[in-house]
């Protein structure tokens, strides 16, 4: 099991847009297309402007075949076009289970459907 970590920094002041598009364009395209949502949020405390989302993947050739139809999708590629002038930068992770949170997280993500 990956779990896969997205930041983007934000431009001050454009997170609530950028909620909005994606909770009206592209939340829907990436569960159409990706398997599992972890989390979403955004910082309270700490650096400010960060929205982070976490996606579960069995393997990381689940998650390179997801990711690749997510691309494909012209619905995606709209939504990107409009999202990016929002964003400062974005930093990504794949992090690899740890072997005694496995079954918990598979265990969590089964729940969630």
């Amino acid at each position: 099991m990956y779990v896969e970590e997205r930041i983007y920094t934000m431009h001050v002041g454009k997170v609530a847009e950028y909620f909005r598009l994606y909770e009206s364009e592209g939340m829907a395209v990436q569960l159409r297309h990706l398997p599992h949502m972890v989390g979403y949020y955004v910082t309270e405390i700490g650096p400010q402007n960060l929205v982070v989302h976490l996606w579960g993947y069995d393997d990381l050739n689940q998650r390179e075949r997801c990711r690749a139809a997510m691309n494909a999708d012209p619905a995606w590629q709209a939504y990107v076009v409009k999202i990016r002038p929002l964003m400062i930068t974005q930093d990504t992770r794949v992090m690899k289970c740890a072997p005694f949170f496995k079954a918990r997280l598979k265990k969590m993500l089964a729940a969630a459907k």
